[in-house]
C-alpha cells in the first residue's frame, strides 16, 4: 500500500519533470509560445495638421486627446527577444523602466537583413520565423506597458544588413547592378525586394496576440529607412531626385497596405542645396550633399510627420559645448518652424544623442544638450506648435554592452538624467496627454511629480 501511494505521488512529479525538460530544449531554438487571451485597449495615433491625436472613434475631432511625446530608442529589442530566458527578461525590463519614466514611444529596428544567425530576412522574401517571433514578443510587451513603437524597416548603414545587403542580393541573383549602394534607391529589382519585405512585415499576424501588424495600435509608425543618405560622387541634385522618387514610391506603397498607421521617413533633418537653410542651419557644408532634403522629403503627401536627428557632439566634434548648445537651439527652432509654417505636419526629433556620460567631459552640467532639447519641445507643446516630441538615443539595461555606443547609457544609473527624463514626461503629460495608456496600465510615474 505504501508503495502504491509513493507511485501515485511519483508519477505526477516525473510528468512535470519530463514536461519541464521538453519545454527547456524547445525554448532554446524555437520557443513555444502561448496565445495572449486579453490585451488592454489602445487607440491608434493620427496626425491632425501639426499635432498628434489619440483616436477615439466615438468622440468628435475637437474632443480627441492631443499627444506629445517623450520617448527613447532601444534598437536592440528584437535581437534580444529571439531567445527565451534572460534576453527576453532584459527586453521586458527596458519597456517596464521606460513606462516608469513616463516614456510613451520607443523606436526600434524591425530589420536584420542577411546578417548572422539572427537575421530576420535571410534572403529576399525568406524569413527566420524564430526572429519574427522575437518581434512579436516586443510588440506584445510594449502594448502591455502602454508603449507605442516606431518600427524602422531598413538601415542606410551596413549594420544589420542595410541597403548594402539588398544590393548584394541583386548582384548575387545576376542582375546588372552598380557596385554603389545607391542602387538601392533606383534599381527595379531591389525596390521589389524592399516592397516584398514591407508587405511581409505589415501582413504579419502576431504569433502571441493573433493581431495583424497592420491592425496593431501599439505600433505608432512605420519608418521607411534609418537615416537615408547617398554615397555616390554624383551631383547632389541628382542624388536628391533619386531619394525623393524612392520615398514617394515607398510611402505610397506602405499606405496602400495600411491606412491605420503613420508613416515617416527617418531623416537626419539636413537641408539640401535648394534651400538657403543649408548654409544657415546645417552643422556644416557637408550636410547638404548627402542626397536628402528635410523640406522636400518631409513634404511628400504620404509622409505623416517629419523626423529629425540631433548629434551636436558628432556633427561638430571640435566645437565647445556652448557652441553646440547654440547650434542645437537653432536646429530645433528651425525644424519646428518648418513644421508649423511650411510642412503643416508634426515634427519628432527621433534621435537625440549627447555624450553626457563620457568621463572626459568635465562639465558642470552634463545634461545641457538634453535640457536644451526638452525645453524647446515643452515650449512647443505649451504653444501647440509642431514640435511634437523627442526620443533620446539610446537607453540600455544592464547586460546589453554589445549594443552600446558612445551615446548609450542606463538611465537609472545616471540620477540627474533620469530625473530630467521623468520631469519632461510629467510636464508634457500635465499639458496634453490626459488619456495616455500608461495611466491605466501602470502606476502613474508622475504622481506627485507634476511641475
Amino acid at each position: 500500500m505504501a508503495s502504491d501511494w509513493r507511485d501515485k505521488k511519483l508519477y505526477p512529479l516525473l510528468g512535470i519533470l519530463l514536461l519541464s525538460i521538453f519545454l527547456y530544449f524547445n525554448l532554446g531554438s524555437n520557443p513555444i509560445t502561448f496565445p495572449i487571451l486579453w490585451q488592454s485597449h489602445m487607440g491608434f495615433v493620427s496626425a491632425n495638421s501639426t499635432h498628434f491625436i489619440i483616436v477615439n472613434p466615438r468622440a468628435p475631432l475637437e474632443n480627441q486627446s492631443t499627444f506629445y511625446i517623450n520617448g527613447w530608442n532601444s534598437y536592440w529589442l528584437m535581437q534580444e527577444s529571439v531567445w527565451a530566458g534572460p534576453s527576453r527578461s532584459r527586453v521586458s525590463k527596458m519597456l517596464k523602466k521606460g513606462a516608469e519614466m513616463g516614456l510613451t514611444v520607443c523606436r526600434t529596428w524591425a530589420f536584420n537583413d542577411g546578417v548572422g544567425p539572427n537575421a530576420l530576412q535571410i534572403s529576399p522574401g525568406v524569413f527566420n520565423e524564430r526572429v519574427f517571433r522575437g518581434l512579436d514578443y516586443v510588440i506584445v510587451e510594449a502594448r502591455k506597458r502602454g508603449i507605442r513603437l516606431i518600427l524602422s524597416l531598413v538601415n542606410n548603414l551596413s549594420n544589420f544588413g542595410g541597403k548594402a545587403q539588398y544590393v548584394r542580393w541583386a548582384q548575387e541573383a545576376g542582375h546588372n547592378v552598380s557596385s554603389s549602394t545607391d542602387s538601392f534607391f533606383s534599381h527595379p529589382m531591389i525596390k521589389d525586394y524592399y516592397k516584398a519585405y514591407v508587405k511581409a512585415i505589415l501582413s504579419r499576424k502576431n504569433s502571441l496576440s493573433g493581431v495583424k501588424y497592420a491592425d496593431e495600435p501599439a505600433i505608432f509608425a512605420w519608418e521607411l529607412m534609418n537615416e537615408p543618405r547617398c554615397s555616390s560622387s554624383s551631383s547632389a541634385p541628382i542624388l536628391q531626385h533619386g531619394v525623393q522618387a524612392w520615398l514617394n514610391e515607398m510611402a505610397a506603397f506602405v499606405k496602400s497596405l495600411d491606412q491605420k498607421h503613420l508613416v515617416t521617413v527617418g531623416l537626419e533633418g539636413f537641408y539640401g542645396l535648394n534651400t538657403t537653410k543649408g548654409l544657415e542651419v546645417n552643422p556644416g557644408e557637408w550636410a547638404a550633399s548627402l542626397g536628402s532634403d528635410f523640406i522636400q522629403n518631409s513634404a511628400i503627401e504620404n509622409i505623416d510627420f517629419a523626423s529629425v536627428h540631433a548629434y551636436p557632439d558628432s556633427w561638430m566634434p571640435h566645437d565647445d559645448m556652448e557652441a553646440k548648445a547654440r547650434f542645437l537651439s537653432r536646429w530645433v527652432d528651425s525644424h519646428i518652424s518648418d513644421g508649423d509654417h511650411v510642412l503643416k505636419k508634426p515634427v519628432i526629433f527621433t534621435e537625440v544623442g549627447s555624450l553626457v556620460h563620457a568621463d572626459n567631459q568635465g562639465l558642470a552640467d552634463k545634461d545641457i544638450l538634453l535640457k536644451t532639447m526638452y525645453e524647446k519641445i515643452y515650449e512647443s507643446a505649451k504653444k501647440r506648435q509642431a514640435g511634437a516630441g523627442a526620443l533620446i538615443w539610446q537607453l540600455l539595461v544592464e547586460g546589453e554592452g554589445e549594443y552600446s555606443d558612445r551615446f548609450s547609457f542606463v538611465a537609472w544609473d545616471n540620477p540627474s538624467t533620469y530625473k530630467l527624463i521623468l520631469k519632461q514626461s510629467c510636464r508634457l503629460k500635465s499639458i496634453f496627454a490626459k488619456s495616455i495608456q500608461s495611466r491605466k496600465l501602470n502606476k502613474d510615474p508622475c504622481s506627485g511629480n507634476l511641475p
